[in-house]
């Protein structure tokens, strides 16, 4: 499990209100997140159609002239 780091930041009447980590675990912390989602997203998409490499070459061309115009 990633160890986090933290300090706690308090109001005045010593609730705490948030908190600060080091960005090094910040970065680890959104890369595991990242990781995450795409796995969800392949999940989602894994009995889908899937297109042979000319296909995704035309579709890939498409796409770039609808970016374009």
């Amino acid at each position: 499990m990633l160890q986090i780091n933290k300090n706690y930041v308090l109001d005045s009447d010593k609730k705490p209100i948030a908190v600060q980590i080091p960005i090094t675990e910040f970065e680890k912390i959104e890369e595991i997140l990242e990781n995450y989602g795409l796995v969800k997203l392949i999940e989602e998409v894994e009995d889908e159609e899937t297109l042979s490499k000319d296909e995704a070459l035309k579709y890939l061309e498409v796409l770039k002239n609808n970016v374009e115009s």
